[in-house]
């Protein structure tokens, strides 16, 4: 299978998860303050929304890949 090909699934995979779960979230650390030997720093929890036509293009681009990624001129 080529990397093209191989590539495209990829795509329709993570489009198809984007579409599935509409949204991630991750924890991001940031160090505050520093007073002496003690260190303030604060966790907060981040989402990102992905949005509907990112899931569809990725979709619609990972298939275009598959079909013609396998075509020599």
């Amino acid at each position: 299978m080529s990397s093209s090909k191989i590539f495209a699934l990829v795509l329709i995979a993570a489009g198809l998860l984007g579409l599935g779960y509409g949204s991630f979230s991750y924890t991001q650390q940031t160090h505050r303050a520093t007073l002496g030997s003690l260190e303030f720093s604060t966790a907060e929890r981040k989402t990102v929304n992905v949005p509907i036509w990112v899931g569809i293009g990725a979709i619609v681009v990972g298939g275009v890949l598959f079909v013609l990624g396998g075509r020599k001129n």
